[in-house]
């Protein structure tokens, strides 16, 4: 076999038509060792001799795509130093395009005996693991567009690859739980009828599942636990894992931007599946432990601000430059839309504190690439001062955990001050004016993956999580969440109806609130995961969506929600760029000013009114001819304005429609009738009427500009 001594960039392998460059970097190695992995369990090793910067290379004529391989990394095994090397061990390329295989969990891919934690296992973990995959790069995009779709019309649709396709009725066997799955037509139709213009798929990137968890005969079914920021996860590819997973990945992007749909990526870069000190040796504990990891004053252990064991050393340069180069791969070859970052603070965390000018998001800022996506912060993590909420830089989104909260305690009668629930509504100032942000940097939510459905969030005070194996004290105690009067599943009508109307209450608060929606998959036709909110490890029909059959009870959630993503995407009001001044807008030529409280008489709020303790019943005016941004043409914005009225209290509340704000409305939005309010049919009233909200309820009215 020729060698040649290839070149130290790019990392990973880089496949040119004629045969394979490998490069990898470790600064703890002696000596490393590409191998070439046969079908037959062989391998042929190649010692990578050149090493520039820490950079050991090589390049290999002939080796073509579809060859699998991995790395043997001679060095010192000193867990009392911080080094974890073993050749024993075949290692994943940190920088693998695709991975081939899974797991079979044994004493074979630890560094150590479980017996004796602190004596080296030198048994060969080649036949147990995962391998490396060469890939061709070279991909027919045809006429591939990003739609690069602003913020303002942006409505994003949390979903898992498998959760979401496993059950769809209209999917082919042979492609359901695939990338294949969310390109077929099926899927589609969906989410463009739903009005999504943004899917955010849980994590793609190759993850591991557990040994932990396989055990229990469970799996890591949220895949919270990558080990390839490179590859997209095999287990999700319909028709092979030897670089096929990235051609379907591919083609799916292809087909979801045809159909004007983003695609943004759920990214874990705070820690890697190889957990704590005694976790498995894969990748980067083998190739250069104390380059890779955090740990501690004690170098046999990691500093863990995750929860998972270990976190990534964000003042490493080549940790960081594993990071960019991932970003920019994922922009560019694979041609994604944007990230949202899982436990985000952890990414700030140079050295303890949360830094908000880490090197990440200056390399992130200065990046002509990366910073030109949609970037979305999961702000916060579980080490100390982790909650960042509102503290990102101004590139940034947030998960805006606090508008979740406040929403859903509203909406369930909890006692809370109005002005929260009113600085929620519009944007949440208090959190992203000071530096300069806007409403947009508010990602609203009231649900995700990590917790209660929707309809769960109505119908469990307490979580149901036995299925998980930890005896239920796994996942949040605290859901905020209310069961209408009984726990669980009922036929008592009166709870259904009263859980249906609280869905449709959080629908519309969420679709008109100032800020970016975001939906969690199966939402809008009241999917159940029975009272589990942490079913990171349920990868069965528990988390997988169920879609409804015709008549199916909750079946007019679906079209209600339609209804309200469409509201929202046709008035410019309720997607407003700029926060609302609360005044008269200068050059709108209207003697109103943007926006105005009410209390539910009809009375302009005073300052005793927001002093008040508690949120129980309040209307504000959202005036569409006071938009204070200009268009894509300095034109003038102009739309309809609406009054919104609240009424999260136990009891009937009669509203009065305040006198000096529009003579002549229509209800638009009554969330007390379970089919909606058809377009054209609601009734009209006029300034000064009373119009009666049952409990828990909300009604929109709509004047004419």
């Amino acid at each position: 076999m020729q060698v040649w001594p290839g070149e130290a960039y790019p990392l990973g392998a880089t496949y040119d038509g004629a045969g394979t460059n490998f490069a990898v970097f470790t600064e703890a190695a002696d000596r490393v060792e590409l191998c070439l992995l046969h079908d037959d369990g062989s391998e042929t090793a190649v010692e990578l001799r050149e090493s520039d910067a820490f950079v050991r290379h090589a390049y290999v004529p002939g080796v073509m795509p579809g060859q699998r391989y991995g790395f043997r990394v001679h060095g010192p095994y000193a867990p009392e130093r911080g080094h974890r090397c073993n050749s024993a061990k075949l290692l994943l390329d940190p920088y693998a395009r695709a991975i081939s295989g899974a797991i079979q969990w044994g004493e074979e891919v630890y560094g150590y005996h479980f017996d004796s934690p602190d004596k080296r296992n030198d048994l060969d973990s080649a036949p147990h693991t995962m391998s490396s995959v060469v890939v061709n790069p070279y991909f027919d995009w045809g006429d591939d567009r990003r739609p690069r779709t602003d913020y303002h019309h942006t409505v994003i649709y949390e979903a898992h690859v498998k959760g979401l396709t496993m059950r769809h009725p209209g999917l082919p066997e042979e492609l359901r739980g695939t990338y294949a799955a969310l390109a077929h037509p099926a899927i589609i139709e969906h989410l463009t009828e739903l009005g999504v213009t943004a899917l955010e798929l849980m994590p793609v990137h190759q993850f591991v599942n557990d040994h932990r968890l396989v055990d229990m005969g469970l799996n890591n079914y949220w895949g919270y636990n990558t080990i390839g920021f490179f590859a997209p996860h095999n287990a999700y590819a319909s028709w092979g894992d030897r670089g096929q997973q990235v051609l379907e990945f591919k083609s799916a992007v292809r087909a979801l931007h045809e159909a004007g749909i983003e695609v943004i990526l759920d990214v874990v870069y705070n820690h890697t599946a190889e957990g704590n000190h005694l976790g498995p040796t894969l990748s980067f504990r083998g190739l250069d432990n104390a380059s890779y990891y955090r740990l501690t004053d004690d170098p046999r252990y990691y500093m863990d601000t995750t929860g998972t064991g270990n976190s990534l050393l964000m003042r490493s340069p080549h940790v960081l430059q594993l990071i960019m180069d991932s970003l920019r791969y994922w922009v560019t070859e694979m041609h994604v839309d944007g990230f949202r970052f899982d436990l985000a603070a952890t990414l700030a965390r140079q050295f303890h504190e949360v830094d908000r000018l880490s090197s990440f998001f200056d390399l992130v800022q200065q990046d002509p690439v990366v910073s030109q996506v949609k970037l979305i912060a999961e702000p916060w993590d579980v080490g100390e001062g982790g909650y960042q909420v509102g503290n990102f830089p101004p590139l940034w989104t947030e998960w805006n955990g606090k508008y979740r909260d406040t929403v859903r305690d509203l909406w369930r009668g909890e006692r809370r001050a109005v002005a929260e629930f009113a600085s929620r509504l519009t944007g949440s100032s208090d959190l992203y004016q000071d530096d300069g942000r806007r409403p947009l940097a508010s990602i609203n939510f009231v649900t995700c993956h990590d917790g209660f459905t929707m309809h769960d969030l109505v119908s469990y005070n307490d979580k149901h999580n036995m299925a998980n194996g930890e005896e239920n004290r796994d996942g949040e105690s605290h859901n905020r969440s209310w069961n209408c009067g009984a726990e669980g599943e009922t036929d008592d009508p009166d709870v259904l109806e009263l859980r249906a109307r609280q869905m449709r209450n959080f629908m519309a608060t969420l679709m008109l609130s100032q800020g970016v929606p975001m939906l969690s998959h199966g939402d809008e036709f009241a999917r159940t995961q029975r009272g589990n909110n942490n079913a990171y490890c349920q990868d069965s029909e528990l988390a997988w969506v169920q879609w409804p059959e015709e008549g199916e009870v909750f079946g007019d959630l679906l079209a209600f929600t339609r209804a309200m993503v469409w509201l929202r995407r046709d008035h410019p009001v309720f997607r407003r760029r700029r926060f609302f001044h609360g005044r008269l807008v200068e050059g709108t030529h209207d003697e109103l000013s943007d926006i105005a409280w009410f209390t539910h008489e009809g009375r302009e709020m005073t300052q005793r009114d927001w002093d008040r303790a508690q949120a129980s019943a309040i209307s504000v005016f959202l005036n569409g001819n006071a938009i204070s941004e200009p268009g894509p043409r300095g034109e003038r914005i102009s739309d309809d304005s609406f009054l919104l009225m609240f009424n999260p209290s136990h009891r009937t509340l009669d509203f009065v429609v305040p006198v000096n704000h529009g003579r002549q409305w229509e209800v638009v939005v009554d969330t007390a009738l379970a089919e909606g309010v058809p377009p054209g049919t609601g009734p009209k009233v006029q300034a000064g009427d009373r119009l009666t909200l049952v409990d828990r309820s909300m009604t929109v009215l709509q004047r004419p500009v």
